[in-house]
């Protein structure tokens, strides 16, 4: 039974697609940031991913296309998920950060409402995959995503991803991470009008963005924040530079929490991870296998 507030409010971060060109790769770079990586697990459209999860529910998703063939047959069916991977490839390489998922109990719903908003970016999409827990116990969990993008998103795309049938078995020790990073803060897109996405954000959370300043946009969920900023406030912010615009509405970093910011520094330093550090928190910048900008900030346990 899908209830009102499932559909609606609170809206949560469920994850963040992060193109990568070797799983294997990618499973090396974030165990040497200090994350549990779970085992690989493949899509039946030729996609596969290894997962990071986080206790507050969301988590980060490495993709992979391991099946070309299969991937190409998908997307001249009609699959937009992997239709939009392409296109995310094709623009900006096989290493980034393509795509926001955020949580829903009814994807068939977000999609006409997608639909009358005219954000929509393609037809639902359902699939099964297999699941293995931190036990290893394998079982089967099932999808329903709904897919919209902002005008000129140049392969970036945002879509709601429904959980169907998810085995009872829980994460567990695959929400512990050597870092002691406990969730997802904040994802920081970057745009030269943050108010000019006010729309499309409204549209596709059924929530209103709250203007924070002139150059920047938050829209508050109920596990994270998305914050639209312009590439001038994230060089005032985060000390950095905008890499190559791609589209109107850039996905460029994730911010994590992290209750223990010293552990993280020596974790870093004990791997020869390049970081700098900004107002108290660990920044590190995109690697192979890793598609954004990640930022430590320090929170309470």
């Amino acid at each position: 039974m899908v209830s009102e507030d499932d559909v609606h409010f609170p809206r949560k971060l469920d994850h963040c697609v992060l193109p990568t060109a070797d799983l294997a790769v990618a499973r090396d770079r974030l165990e040497a940031l200090g994350f549990t990586v779970a085992a690989d697990a493949a899509h039946p459209f030729g996609t596969a991913n290894c997962c990071v999860f986080f206790a507050d529910g969301s988590y980060l998703e490495p993709l992979s296309r391991v099946a070309p063939q299969v991937a190409r047959e998908a997307e001249d069916a009609g699959n937009v998920f992997v239709q939009r991977d392409s296109g995310f490839r094709e623009k900006s390489g096989d290493e980034g950060f393509s795509a926001v998922a955020l949580g829903t109990g009814d994807a068939d719903e977000d999609h006409r409402r997608f639909v009358k908003a005219g954000i929509s970016a393609g037809t639902p999409l359902s699939f099964s995959r297999p699941f293995r827990d931190s036990s290893g116990q394998e079982a089967t969990a099932s999808f329903r995503l709904a897919f919209a993008a902002p005008e000129d998103a140049d392969g970036h795309f945002f879509f709601t991803c429904q959980r169907v049938n998810l085995p009872s078995a829980g994460r567990g020790a695959l929400e512990t991470h050597q870092n002691g990073v406990t969730g997802t803060a904040r994802i920081i897109l970057l745009a030269t009008a943050p108010a000019d996405q006010a729309g499309f954000l409204e549209a596709f959370s059924a929530k209103t963005p709250e203007t924070v300043r002139e150059d920047q946009l938050d829209l508050s969920l109920g596990n994270a924040v998305l914050t639209v900023m312009t590439p001038d406030r994230y060089r005032v912010d985060l000390g950095l530079e905008r890499a190559a615009s791609h589209g109107r509405l850039d996905l460029a970093a994730i911010v994590f929490q992290c209750p223990d910011i010293a552990r993280l520094r020596a974790q870093l330093s004990m791997q020869e991870v390049l970081f700098a550090e900004q107002f108290g928190s660990i920044i590190v910048p995109p690697a192979a296998g890793q598609g954004a900008v990640f930022v430590f900030e320090e929170s309470t346990p």
